[in-house]
């Protein structure tokens, strides 16, 4: 049976206490710019920080979240009442540029939000170097 949202979240959802996964609230994001770099805000609800890993690749850095949990509940004669299963990922990923390494991004995640802090660096001047075409004849 489907149940009526009711403020934008499922009213079973709420009946019991969990948050849908996958939900408007998975993964939103704050990007606030500070005088010496930018400071990143991510709403991870329900994941571990062992679950929430960051890569940098080509200039991107990607926030990849996984979790595999199980909410058993059972009966004093061990029938289950209730029985959900969640196993799944998601990801965001963020232009940061080619000169920011990993070692350049801070990193904190406590209840549930990570929090980023990831420096502004210009792209380094690389001198011009002319190449000339060989001319035969």
């Amino acid at each position: 049976m489907l149940m009526p949202s009711l403020f934008g979240t499922n009213g079973f959802d709420r009946a019991i206490g969990t948050s849908l996964r996958g939900g408007r609230d998975m993964m939103s994001t704050d990007v606030k710019e500070t005088e010496n770099g930018y400071e990143v805000i991510m709403n991870l609800p329900g994941f571990a920080k062992e679950d929430v890993k960051g890569e940098i690749k080509d200039g991107y850095l990607t926030v990849t979240a996984t979790t595999n949990t199980s909410n058993d509940e059972k009966d004093a004669d061990g029938r289950y009442i209730r029985r959900e299963r969640y196993s799944g990922s998601c990801s965001r990923s963020f232009y940061v540029g080619e000169d920011v390494t990993q070692d350049d991004i801070k990193a904190k995640f406590e209840d549930g939000t990570l929090k980023l802090t990831i420096p502004k660096k210009e792209p380094e001047q690389k001198e011009e170097q002319k190449r000339y075409i060989e001319i035969e004849g």
